[in-house]
């Protein structure tokens, strides 16, 4: 089985939320809510914060985490775990997102287990939503696949159009192999992500797969102050389920 290492993007400066990072979600900091989900993957041999502030830094390494400092010049996340992973001794990167404060074990280990195939160069997550009220939606990244579970497309539109059932919203969180992370940014920019402001779509344009796996309940990240009171409410519910 090859090595494999979680990478944690987590940017204090975010455009729409600032120090998104360690607003507190019922008590504990965000990225702390992520890091301990991502810790309980067993395929996963390490678990990495990359980030361009001391605060979030310092905010892991209380909780026994481990973190490293990344150029603050950086325009995604992609390129921070990038950077992180130039020094990573493992052939399986996972970027989780700092976002997403209800990730588990499980999803990320789907991934590891799906990039054990060394010809598969990239993968990701999605989730079944049957509340066609969302489909409209443009915070929310929709993706269709072929039968084989790779992605045909991703859009921030109705996708597909004319769905009145479901439709599978992408989970932004990845894997790849890491010599394909690495060379991320040598792809030719395209035209669609431009557009769309989704850059698997660059993957997509020149021609490479990307290996979908379909995950039960949707997560929720957190975008907005607001999107904590949903994460809290969230939580709330599911501990007195």
């Amino acid at each position: 089985m090859s090595k494999a290492v979680g990478i944690i993007p987590a940017r204090y400066h975010s455009t729409r939320f600032p120090g998104k990072a360690l607003a507190p979600i019922l008590g504990k900091p965000l990225i702390q809510w992520v890091f301990e989900g991502a810790r309980q993957a067993r395929l996963l041999d390490r678990i990495i914060v990359a980030t361009d502030d001391e605060r979030i830094s310092s905010a892991v390494r209380e909780i026994g985490g481990e973190a490293v400092i990344t150029s603050a010049g950086h325009e995604s996340g992609t390129e921070r775990i990038s950077e992180a992973a130039m020094s990573v001794d493992a052939s399986i990167i996972i970027n989780i997102q700092g976002d997403e404060p209800l990730v588990n074990g499980s999803m990320l280990d789907a991934l590891v287990s799906v990039l054990n195939d060394s010809s598969i160069m990239m993968a990701t997550l999605m989730a079944r939503v049957k509340d066609m009220s969302l489909h409209q939606e443009s915070h929310i990244v929709k993706v269709v696949t072929d039968k084989a579970g790779y992605a045909l497309y991703f859009s921030r539109s109705p996708l597909p159009c004319q769905a009145t059932d479901y439709f599978f919203q992408h989970i932004g969180i990845y894997g790849y192999q890491k010599d394909f992370l690495l060379n991320f940014h040598h792809l030719p920019q395209s035209r669609l992500a431009k557009i769309e402001q989704l850059e698997q779509l660059r993957v997509l344009e020149n021609g490479i797969k990307i290996k979908t796996i379909e995950i039960s309940p949707r997560t929720l990240s957190v975008d907005t102050p607001q999107d904590i009171i949903k994460v809290e409410n969230f939580l709330k519910a599911r501990a007195h389920e």
